[in-house]
Order: C-alpha cells, then structure tokens, then sequence
C-alpha cells in the first residue's frame, strides 16, 4: 500500500498531512522569493501551470490510454481566447470570469474535434494523428495575419490584460489586511487554488463511473464495449475534459505572461508534458503531480548550475549552458527510464503489471 493509499484509509492523518501540506504551500513563495530570488518564483508560478496541463494530458493518456502527441494545441487556443478577448488586439478587454470558462469550453470543443476522427485509432496512429492536429493549430496561429489580422502571425499579441479579479489586478502589488501580497505570490496563490480544483476534479473523476470506463477502455477497448460501455463517448469526453484542463491553463499564462505567440506552443512543448505524465506515473494524481514539479524546476536547475560548475570545476566554460542542459536533462530521463519504468511515483496497479503479478 503506497502512502497516499494509507491516508485515504487514515482520516486522521490524512487531515494532519492537509494541515502540513497547507501550510507549507502558503509560505512557499514567501521562502522561496526571500531565499532564490523573483526569478524562481516565476519559475514556480509556471510548475503550476504545467501541473495543470499535466493533469489534463493524464486523463487522456493515464486514465483512457489515448496517447496525445498534440496536447499542447489545446495551450494554445485557451491562451490565444484569453488574448483575442483581452487585450487592444480587437478593442475588446472581457472580464476574466467570463474568459476563462468560455476558453475551457472552446478547448474542450476542440478536444470532441480532435476526437471525433481518431475513435478509430490507437497507439502510434493516433500518435501520428495527435501530432498533426498540434502542429496544424501553432501553423494557423503563426499565419492568420492574412488577409485578415486574426492573431497577428509570428508577431504575437502583447499588451494582453492583467488577470483582473473584483477590480483588483494581480499586476500590481495587493494590501490585505495589511499585508502587502506581491504580483507573483498573488498570481501563485491564485494559480494554486485552480490547480487544487483541477486535482479536486480529477480524483473524482477517477473514483466515478466514467473514470473507471476510462481505465476498461485503457486495458481493453474490445471487452469495455462488449460489457455495454459507448466506447465512442467516453473516449470522446476523455479529449474534451483533459482539453478543458489545458483551455484554463492557457488563459492564465497568457494573463500572466501578458504576450503569446506561436513559439510558446511548439512540439516539444507537448512532448514535456507527456514526459511529466510518464515519467511521474500514469494514471496515479500525486505522479503526475510529481513529475509537472520535477520537469519544470530541474530544467531550470541545469540550466543555472551548469555555468557555475564548469568554472569551479575547469576554470572557464567548455560547453554552453543551455546544450549541457538539455544532455544533462536528457540523460537523467534514461536513468528514470531504465530504473523507475513504471514512473517515479506509479499507481498500485501499474506496479503490479510491471512485476507481473497482473492486474
């Protein structure tokens, strides 16, 4: 029995463990903004957001087994709403209330479009398929500048609006009760509570009757129907929810990032947060978790320690920091790979099925 299995037969540590973890994530950005600096802090900011788009990606491919290559598409149409709605593109600055949920839903509608051709499809087809859609949506992005200006091309939309809640912007520091609340500790406090709620739905959502079809249409498509599942909807709202998920989280970066443009949602992107998926443990919440924290902060941790090293080490820079990142990134993949195949923090049954010992 894993940990997070024992606290869900333990009440009392359970809530012990919420109290602790509670608290600590309320003073994390303090701690981490007084010792590390702005710069980690916004880094930070980001992990939350692709602890969302993490635990989207995970109902697709972790709950439903539909592998999504194409995952970040759906990035970039909540992220490019929120910017069309909210900025002096079109003259027109909506409230964020309005423009989040409308980007989850024009997400999640995408996500049934995607879905509807590719019921057929599975493993490295509806890879191939997947991969294509993403790759279509960043090319419409990059060139619907002509004949129309729809999303300015290549040059990106800035000036987007502040995330605005009750007439107070998260772009400017906040008094509460006293307490001056800066920009990025309130954009993580706002970026945590959503995240939260996403995790929230998410564990429901496993423990529900469709989160279980997911699972019988992940192991095997053919019995699931023939037990009397509509293998065509559930897969179908398996796309949309997880699309959903990465709608929200597009919206806010583009609130906080106050610019997008189609760099930000390229093909490596997708494949990152995959990784945080497998690499964390599929299908298991606190894995995936897990792996949106590691794979966004330890990047950033090569990337800032490499120079250092290599000059306490040679006295001068050999490799540039930015390759010896990536290899040093790309090798520690492999080690997880090889030794941790089942993911960091893999899900009961999954460990199961790695030691053979079946379902």
């Amino acid at each position: 029995m894993t940990l997070f299995e024992s606290l869900r037969h333990n009440r009392r540590a359970a809530i012990g463990a919420m109290l602790f973890l509670g608290i600590l994530l309320a003073v994390l950005p303090f701690t981490v903004g007084s010792m590390m600096g702005n710069s980690w802090l916004r880094i930070l900011d980001f992990a939350l957001l692709y602890i969302m788009l993490a635990l989207g990606l995970n109902i697709v491919v972790g709950f439903a087994g539909l592998l999504d290559l194409g995952y970040i598409a759906f990035y970039a149409v909540g992220a490019y709403f929120y910017a069309l709605l909210a900025s002096p593109h079109f003259g027109l600055h909506l409230p964020v209330w309005l423009i989040i949920p409308g980007g989850a839903m024009l997400a999640g509608l995408f996500g049934i479009i995607l879905g509807a051709p590719t019921l057929r499809l599975r493993g490295d087809y509806l890879a191939i398929v997947t991969l294509g859609f993403g790759e279509i949506v960043r090319i419409f992005m990059n060139n619907l500048n002509a004949p129309i200006n729809i999303t300015n091309g290549p040059q990106g939309i800035s000036g987007i609006d502040p995330i605005n809640m009750g007439g107070v912007t998260l772009a400017k520091p906040i008094e509460f009760v006293g307490i001056t609340i800066p920009s990025l500790h309130a954009y993580y406090y706002l970026f945590l509570g959503l995240a939260l709620l996403i995790v929230f739905v998410s564990i429901r959502l496993e423990d529900s009757r469709i989160g279980r079809a997911w699972v019988a249409i992940r192991e095997d498509e053919i019995a699931a129907k023939a037990c009397g599942i509509n293998t065509r909807n559930i897969k179908l709202l398996a796309f949309a929810m997880g699309a959903s998920f990465g709608g929200v989280a597009g919206g806010l970066f583009a609130g906080f990032q106050g610019f997008v443009s189609p760099e930000s949602f390229s093909l490596m992107e997708s494949v990152m947060v995959l990784c945080m998926v497998v690499l964390g443990g599929m299908g298991n919440i606190p894995g995936v978790i897990l792996g949106g924290i590691l794979l966004t902060l330890l990047p950033e941790a090569f990337r800032h320690g490499a120079g250092p090293v290599q000059m306490a080490l040679f006295g001068k820079i050999l490799l540039d920091p930015e390759a010896l990142r990536m290899l040093a990134f790309g090798l520690a993949l492999i080690v997880v790979m090889l030794y941790r195949p089942a993911g960091l923090w893999p899900s009961s049954t999954r460990r199961r099925e790695f030691k053979g010992e079946g379902a």
